[in-house]
């Protein structure tokens, strides 16, 4: 999925339940009470959005959307799209009309323009350490509670293709499926039963696992916490029977060597979960 094919209506229509429930916790009933004090109404004014720390942007339009649900005359111009990177200083945004607006949606559109280009800054680091090896990037479900849409947008942006937005959308089973189920092969069977259209992926943690699943004909066949010499192994088992996932345990220390053993892709979720939000700032243009 490419990232402009991820604002459509079903993700702006949640975009904006996200955005009313952030604005709600810092404005409360009341507003922002600085500003309407300090400031007051009728006043407009123009600002400037910008990178403090170099890194790869994402959540300009989320960042609009939040400016726009206080008052949908401001003017937002993105100057950098989602996925380019920025040096410091880069301006990325121009803000202008109502004062009270602009201050009163300020923090709620930096904490998600800092957090997603954290996370996009993040996954294009991971992206950029397995250049040339063919191998695919896999975010996972390791997301904020509420905000995996938004943190899965982040990583598109960053060059990571996106892999099960929720439990409902492919079968993949693990190893806690495989002892209630009793063996893999009865869990593939059951699983393709129940779901004949949904591919089917499983967990392998041994090389005899890895047999197993080949022999229960998986699609895919996801190489957990296994070292590279292992790794190297279970890729020559299965060949080009089924699509070689490798996870667990992938850092950006290890991913380069990971990349290397043949595996098409690798999932981690580090990427979303150890990404540090990057620092972005506004300030009023004083004429």
């Amino acid at each position: 999925m490419q990232v402009s094919a991820f604002l459509g209506k079903d993700f702006a229509e949640q975009v904006d339940l996200i955005i009313d429930r952030a604005l709600e916790e810092d404005l409360g009933n009341i507003g922002d009470v600085t500003s309407k004090a300090v400031v007051g109404h009728g006043v407009g004014v123009q600002a400037e959005i910008f990178v403090k720390s170099p890194g790869t942007v994402a959540g300009l339009k989320v960042a609009e959307k939040v400016f726009k649900h206080l008052n949908g005359s401001i003017a937002f111009t993105p100057l950098v799209k989602d996925g380019d990177y920025a040096d410091t200083g880069t301006r990325i945004a121009l803000v202008s009309g109502d004062a009270l607006a602009i201050l009163g949606a300020e923090r709620t559109a930096l904490n998600f323009l800092q957090h997603l280009s954290g996370i996009a800054t993040e996954t294009a680091k991971y992206k950029r350490a397995i250049e040339g090896y063919g191998v695919e990037l896999l975010d996972t479900r390791k997301t904020t509670p509420g905000l995996r849409l938004l943190e899965k947008y982040a990583a598109l942006a960053g060059g990571a293709v996106n892999h099960r937005f929720g439990l409902y959308d492919q079968i993949l089973i693990k190893d806690n499926h495989i002892k209630i189920a009793g063996d893999i092969d009865k869990a593939v069977k059951q699983a393709r039963k129940s779901y004949p259209n949904l591919k089917v992926e499983v967990e392998a943690e041994t090389l005899d696992e890895v047999k197993a699943a080949l022999e229960a004909k998986a699609d895919i066949i996801l190489l957990d916490n296994m070292d590279t010499k292992m790794l190297k192994e279970a890729v020559a088992i299965i060949g080009d029977r089924a699509i070689k996932e490798a996870s667990g345990g992938i850092t950006l220390a290890n991913i380069t060597e990971v990349a290397a053993t043949g595996v098409d892709r690798v999932s981690t979720g580090a990427i979303t979960q150890a990404a540090k939000p990057l620092d972005i700032s506004m300030e009023v243009i004083c004429e």
